[in-house]
């Protein structure tokens, strides 16, 4: 088939997903085209079957901003006249799912348009007025919608007050990649021998709770040598690293920032930390199981969905710092357990979330939605 992608080309869940779907449909003998505004960043080199196709947006002294949704929207349309796409793949409702909708009115071929929710358009976006109908819209217009876990489902039909049938296609990991031995080079830089490795990655924004993350590392540390290391960007970065600095605690913390490929850093880690107060899915989590790494987490969103509870981590209530500091601790302090912990998250990854099981998903899709077999 012939598929356009659309989706942030930034660090995050959803590009990353985006463009993981992207590179695994072009293995399979698809013809993939990203139409986007810069190059994803996990698309840095060249892909057979894969074409890049990026924005010029506009400018016009009476607009305050470029208008952005609109050149993507002809941008879709010119890609898919040209290239006879089956199938435009909108990541997110707002604005990537409104954007392909406006696009079928003006392109003449009768493309396909399937959107994958992935969080923020419907547990951030959709909370304000201004915007609920526009998303509403994209939701309505598109052949078939996915969400990446049951929790996402249930949020957007109570919020949207819809019947559209949404399918469950669960975030994906490549195990090959994101696998226990991809770590082992780079362990002695982050640790020295007896020192355990803990983790956070995110794009650091409030949800994500980084005063937690300091806080459950603060007692971890005081009762087990430890590194903390911090992989991402975003608004709470800077003001982690003051708070860490503050607590003089910035001497056990390794800060890395954006980092493209971080299959390794998360394979030499002992621990992940996911305190968040909404998460749809938590594909860090995810991306850590298939390391073997267990995960300390909240019961939030999707994350009950993809970590298992006393088997491949432990979760708790949001904010509950004390509980998730004892759980690490006993992880960390328990070789057996850790052990069984370890090999268990392994194989759920493999088990329910090997990456070309969900491609075949989404392959059935496109066929549901041109209605073949």
């Amino acid at each position: 088939m012939r598929i356009g992608i659309s989706c942030y080309p930034t660090v995050g869940g959803s590009g990353t997903v985006a463009t993981e779907l992207g590179k695994a449909l072009a293995q399979r003998g698809h013809e993939v085209h990203f139409m986007v505004t810069d190059v994803p960043f996990r698309l840095g080199t060249f892909m057979e079957n894969v074409y890049i196709h990026e924005t010029d947006v506009a400018t016009y002294p009476v607009l305050r901003t470029p208008s952005y949704d609109f050149s993507l929207a002809a941008l879709m349309a010119k890609v898919a006249d040209e290239y006879n796409l089956d199938v435009i793949h909108a990541h997110y409702a707002m604005p990537f799912a409104v954007c392909a909708y406006l696009a079928r009115q003006m392109t003449t071929k009768d493309v396909k348009v399937v959107t994958t929710l992935h969080g923020t358009d419907v547990t951030v976006l959709a909370q304000g007025e201004s915007l609920k109908q526009v998303i509403r819209l994209g939701l309505e217009k598109s052949d078939a919608v996915t969400a990446v876990s049951r929790s996402l489902i249930e949020q957007t039909k109570k919020l949207f007050e819809t019947d559209k049938n949404i399918d469950c296609v669960y975030n994906f990991v490549d195990t090959d990649v994101f696998c226990p031995e991809a770590g082992a080079h780079i362990r002695r830089s982050l640790a020295q021998p007896g020192e355990r490795v803990v983790l956070h990655m995110s794009n650091f924004r409030a949800v994500k709770r980084i005063d937690d993350v300091i806080d459950i590392f603060a007692r971890i540390v005081k009762e087990t040598p430890a590194r903390l290391v911090l992989v991402g960007e975003g608004p709470d970065y800077n003001r982690a690293r003051h708070r860490l600095q503050a607590l003089d605690l910035n001497h056990f913390v390794h800060f890395l920032g954006k980092q493209e490929e971080v299959a390794s850093l998360v394979a030499a880690a002992d621990l992940l930390l996911l305190p968040s107060e909404k998460e749809s899915f938590g594909l860090v989590a995810l991306e850590a199981m298939a390391c073997g790494i267990p995960v300390i987490g909240s019961v939030a969103g999707g994350i009950p969905e993809v970590v298992e509870h006393g088997v491949t981590g432990f979760l708790s209530p949001v904010g509950d710092v004390e509980q998730m500091a004892r759980d690490s601790l006993l992880l960390l302090r328990d070789e057996s357990r850790y052990k069984a912990f370890s090999e268990s998250a392994r194989c759920r990854a493999v088990t329910h979330f090997q990456i070309w099981n969900k491609v075949g998903e989404y392959e059935a899709i496109y066929r549901r939605v041109w209605g073949l077999k």
